[in-house]
């Protein structure tokens, strides 16, 4: 009986972390907090090598062939031309968008002058371009290698392989941190990191520019999974929402700093160079331990046991809790995991495969990559709405930083007191309402509308983004978290890339684009019903956990409202409580096995008046008597 009350005791103190062994530690404390506070710095090194391709892949507003003249007569005298003249002259005029881009006059070697009516055919440019200031930049990957014209495929290519690095990265880093562990998982990616971002500075051709981007992304792709993973993993029901967010505006900082570093530096390999210096200075995580802690949670629920205890031993003492306070008496928390797990047990590793034998982490999984796709995809067809207002670059970017940030404010303020799946569904019922009225009534609607229509729809697709991602982290099993999460994740990159894919066609497939993804996002607001509610709940750590989420109802309902009165019964209330049981089992077998007793009957011992023989043939004869 002892034996299955310590069986049932272990199975509970193995699964339910943040009840029995989360507040011996000290719960949410002081080394908590700092950890935390670590753990948001990578995520703004992060967003900050992330947005920086913006600056990199993007085309000045003006460029024009470089004069050749080669391809003008021989007499010909540049003196005797003023400047606007001589672009006249060697630069084709295109109706409606002025001098040409791509192509300059070819002149007959035996033109004596230049007047009237004089042959010249249209050729592609022979000595490279001149451009306008680049945003921020003199220069940058486009003006570095004449990205333009011919080439122009070149700059969505180059940002769809660099998404296709953060996929391959959150895919297989995701699943990296769930076989070695949060921190192991962050001081490879951010090492790697560190020197693809030197390399790329370093580039010496389109080709190589983009191989080494893309290699850095799945790296930076390992660093913000392990680091979000951990600072989730480390904190309690209460303050997960706002240790999420303040990460989100650690993100938004680096957005907002950007165009100052781009600005300053002018040059792409500066910049890079510049970006790539937070990465470097966190390399100092490998010699701080105690910045980036292995996650306890993570230790235990892969039965990491003698790691698990010396992780829970510094916790609870930079926590400034004694190990010495007992939970039961004559027990410790090390005594109870020792119990519960035995010394040997051996670690377990999960991956992503393990879905397989799932059916609700699997569902939820697959809903969140999709909610996480359409509020990125999406975005697209709310900024190009806007270009229609005002067609400047620090406008759109701004805008669109300053709706995250507001993202973020909405979330915080709204998502404790509603619920995650509440307001993930009215960000997507308002995502998609947006959306559809852009897609069908713009002609109709005036301006000023349309602009209001783009940012709310803009503003409400962020938050979709960010809160499905917040929501994936928190539904997913420990034992699996960092590869499911890695899935949704790039999950949200492919809505990413999908906007490149609308650049290389040249814009030609925006109508049918927006038609998709605001299918999508009708669609989505079905799919979220079928999500669970992690509110104020302990993270799973089990795949068994993952699987007990349930769908709550949407609205609550009377408790009362289906029983009839003829018809409604008490259930029996049992008094067996497991817990209290073995406790007092093992209070008992305590007391037991004490001498001095406060109740032991004292007195002399009164010797037997019978010896043994005389009590055996005493025994006998009353028998005896008794069946006579």
């Amino acid at each position: 009986m002892a034996t299955g009350a310590s069986a049932a005791a272990s199975c509970r103190l193995s699964m339910d972390y943040e009840a029995k062994v989360f507040p011996q530690t000290g719960g949410y404390g002081r080394y908590n907090r700092v950890a935390v506070v670590f753990s948001w710095f990578p995520t703004f090194a992060v967003m900050l090598n992330l947005f920086s391709d913006v600056f990199y892949t993007l085309i000045p507003s003006a460029y024009r062939c470089k004069p050749d003249p080669e391809l003008l007569p021989s007499s010909f005298m540049p003196s005797n031309y003023s400047a606007e003249g001589y672009l006249n002259l060697t630069v084709p005029w295109v109706k409606g968008s002025g001098l040409s881009h791509c192509e300059l006059y070819r002149y007959p070697a035996n033109i004596s002058e230049l007047s009237g009516e004089v042959p010249r055919t249209a050729v592609p440019c022979t000595r490279g371009w001149e451009y306008s200031a680049v945003a921020g930049l003199q220069s940058n990957f486009v003006t570095e290698w004449n990205l333009v014209c011919d080439d122009y495929w070149k700059v969505p290519l180059q940002h769809i392989c660099f998404m296709m690095g953060w996929i391959v990265g959150y895919v297989f880093l995701g699943s990296l941190c769930d076989w070695l562990g949060r921190r192991r998982g962050f001081l490879l990616s951010i090492t790697l990191s560190s020197l693809f971002g030197v390399a790329v500075c370093l580039s010496s051709s389109a080709v190589v520019f983009l191989l080494l981007r893309l290699c850095q992304g799945a790296m930076l792709a390992g660093v913000f999974v392990s680091s979000y993973i951990l600072r989730l993993e480390l904190s309690d029901p209460p303050h997960r929402l706002m240790v999420a967010m303040i990460g989100g505006f650690f993100g938004v900082s680096a957005e907002l700093l950007l165009p100052g570093f781009a600005i300053l530096c002018r040059d792409w390999p500066i910049l890079q160079a510049v970006a790539t210096l937070p990465l470097l200075l966190l390399l100092s995580y490998w010699c701080c331990a105690s910045v980036f802690p292995e996650s306890p949670r993570w230790l235990m629920a892969t039965d990491h046991i003698p790691q698990a205890k010396r992780s829970l031993q510094e916790f609870t003492t930079r926590n400034g809790v004694c190990l010495q306070e007992e939970m039961y008496p004559g027990e410790t928390l090390l005594s109870e995991i020792d119990s519960a797990y035995g010394e040997d047990r051996q670690p377990r590793h999960y991956s992503v495969l393990e879905l397989r034998r799932t059916r609700v982490i699997w569902k939820n999984c697959l809903i969140l990559s999709f909610t996480l796709f359409i509020g990125t995809g999406i975005q697209y067809c709310f900024t190009r709405n806007l270009h229609i207002f005002y067609n400047n670059f620090y406008f759109m970017y701004f805008l669109r930083v300053i709706t995250g940030a507001l993202a973020c404010v909405f979330i915080c303020m709204s998502v404790n007191h509603f619920g995650r799946r509440g307001m993930l569904l009215l960000s997507a019922i308002i995502t998609g309402l947006s959306s559809l009225l852009l897609l069908a009534l713009t002609q109709y609607l005036q301006s000023g509308l349309v602009l209001v229509l783009s940012v709310v729809g803009l503003l409400f697709s962020q938050a979709l983004a960010m809160l499905s991602a917040f929501f994936a982290c928190e539904v997913m099993p420990t034992v699996v978290r960092g590869g499911c999460f890695g899935l949704v994740l790039a999950a949200g990159c492919v809505g990413r890339a999908a906007s490149s894919l609308m650049e290389l066609q040249n814009n030609s497939g925006h109508f049918l684009h927006h038609v998709i993804f605001a299918s999508f996002a009708v669609l989505s607001v079905l799919c979220i019903m079928l999500l669970p509610e992690s509110k104020r709940k302990s993270l799973p750590d089990s795949l068994k956990e993952g699987e007990s989420q349930r769908r709550p109802p949407l609205f609550l309902s009377k408790p009362d409202r289906d029983n009839l009165p003829l018809l409604c019964t008490q259930p029996q209330v049992s008094e067996y409580n497991p817990d209290n049981y073995s406790r007092l089992v093992s209070a008992t077998r305590k007391m037991l096995t004490k001498d001095n007793l406060p109740y032991r009957i004292g007195g002399p011992d009164v010797p037997s008046l019978l010896s043994d023989s005389n009590k055996q043939e005493h025994q006998n004869e009353t028998q005896r008597e008794f069946v006579s």
